[in-house]
Order: C-alpha cells, then structure tokens, then sequence
C-alpha cells in the first residue's frame, strides 16, 4: 500500500476513533423535498433470483430509490451539481438519481454485486453548505437497504461514501484495504480520482463486503443511469 493510501486509511481511522463522521451519518436522512412521490405504489422489489457461487448478487436486480427523481437535472457537471443544490431541503446529503450522480463525478464507479438481501439502494450528492460545490470528503453517498429505505434505521446494512482523492495519489484502481471500525468494516480504495468507504455492518460477512468493493464498474453502466 503506497505512502499516500497509507496516510488516507489514518485518517479514517482516527475519525472513527474520535467518533467523527460516522460510518451511516447523513445518510439516512431525508431532505425536505424528497423524491415528492417518486416511490408511490412501488413495491418492494421481489426475491433476487441469480445469486453467483460466491453467494452475491447482481446489483441491476435492486431498486434505484431515487430513479425517476421528480425534478431531475441534466447536463454537465457543473450545471447538475447546481441544478441538485437549488433543491435541498434541511440537509447538506440531498437526494439526488444516479444519472445526476454520474453526471456529477464522471469518473465515479459502484459496486455490480451486492448481498441478495439488499433490496434497494438510495442516493445522494453531498455539499459543502458554504460554497454550495460537492464537499471534498464525501461528495456522494449510497445506501444499501435490507427494507424500504428509511422505514427502520437498521434495515441498512452497508453504506458507500465517495470523495475526492488526494491529488498525488495515481488514478488507476488501488487495492481494497479492510479496517475494522466499531459496527463493521470499512472497505477503503482509491480509484479515477475519488477515494471509496464501503462500510459494511457485522452482519454482512466481511469476504461478501471485500468482493463487493472489488466489482464496481462505472456508475452510468447500471440501472438508472442509461
């Protein structure tokens, strides 16, 4: 692991330690113009059927809570960021679609396998509420929900953060470094510019949440994006 990750994974841990910046915070809040009845009359996604001999399973089988956000921004980084700014509510962690995250960081990857007990995942992009750009420490956030999202706090399971990475550190895919952090394990990597944590509550087993760090392709290439 090079000198830069080396000082990245630190810095994780001693935010952890502190209490800083927890692994779910932020994302499971809801801002004030959420979705506005995207998610009416959708079920719940059924049984995820094909589930691969490493016991995971596709992510293009899970729902996409925030496609079809009510409101959707298109166009180039700059006026998507701007465009999901203009409609925050009370939080800096502002539900966005993964068309506008995709547009947002251009470079940025997700995971294609997931547990198959994840039934739907939430996005948002995350702001810096002094200048109104994506906040460099998480500039995006998934979560990975075991029920409909925001129903009961513990039916997440993992959370993904997305920031920027140092600007030393080579844009070709590091190696996926396990840290134990209190509740779990965090995952850590860097990649095209942008530094990952997966977290990954104790009751996902830390080989599923290694292999589910290790599949991600880019974000347009999913459900949702197209």
């Amino acid at each position: 692991m090079g000198r830069v990750l080396r000082l990245v994974v630190a810095a994780a841990l001693v935010a952890a330690a502190c209490g800083e910046a927890g692994p779910l915070d932020g994302v499971g809040e809801l801002s004030a113009r959420w979705l506005q009845g995207a998610s009416e009359g959708q079920e719940p996604p059924g049984i995820v059927a094909a589930v691969d001999p490493d016991g995971l399973a596709p992510a293009s089988g899970v729902v996409w809570f925030n496609e079809g956000i009510e409101g959707e921004v298109v166009g180039d980084a700059d006026e998507v960021v701007a465009g999901v700014w203009a409609r925050r509510g009370g939080s800096r962690f502002v539900q966005a679609s993964p068309r506008e995250i995709a547009a947002a960081l251009p470079t940025i990857r997700f995971p294609s396998r997931v547990p198959p007990e994840i039934r739907w995942i939430t996005s948002q992009l995350v702001f810096d509420e002094v200048s109104g750009g994506l906040d460099v420490d998480t500039s995006a956030a998934f979560g990975f929900w075991l029920v409909e999202p925001y129903t009961a706090s513990e039916g997440r399971s993992m959370v993904l953060r997305v920031g920027q990475a140092p600007a030393d550190v080579p844009p070709v895919r590091s190696d996926v470094t396990p840290i134990l952090v209190p509740e779990g394990v965090t995952m850590l990597w860097t990649e095209g510019g942008l530094r990952y944590e997966l977290f990954c509550r104790a009751t996902v087993p830390e080989d599923h949440c290694l292999e589910v760090a290790r599949s991600t392709v880019p974000l347009v290439e999913l459900g949702g994006t197209s």
